[in-house]
């Protein structure tokens, strides 16, 4: 008796390693996907509402306010928290974002323009 109870819990402890190897992968493999969708779900989101004065990461109102990751880093925006503050918040001639795009909006943007500044925009 004690050792068909020995080999059902091992029986059963393979079965829960391997149950849990394969919750493992498959979560491993969504990864990429869901963070492929948020940045193409950014990059939609700045030709909507930003390319028109950002278009390359540049400035068309003040060249020297640009989004490369140089000017970024110079100005403490060199973070998707700072950039989300930046697009929700505006400053000076940036127009303030809160009101025409969710948090999560504003998240996925700011992702996608830190990606693409330290990308040089390619």
């Amino acid at each position: 008796m004690l050792i068909h109870s020995i080999y059902e819990g091992k029986k059963m402890q393979k079965i829960i390693i391997a149950c849990l190897l394969i919750f493992i992968s498959i979560n491993i493999i969504k990864i990429p996907t869901a963070l492929g969708v948020e940045i193409t779900k950014g990059g939609e989101l700045f030709q909507i509402h930003c390319v028109g004065c950002h278009a390359k990461g540049g400035n068309i109102v003040r060249r020297w306010k640009n989004l490369k990751i140089r000017t970024l880093k110079k100005n403490k925006l060199d973070s998707v928290e700072a950039i989300a503050y930046l697009v929700k918040n505006g400053k000076n001639n940036m127009s303030a974002y809160k009101d025409r795009l969710t948090e999560t909006e504003i998240e996925t943007v700011s992702a996608y323009v830190l990606e693409q500044a330290e990308n040089g925009w390619r």
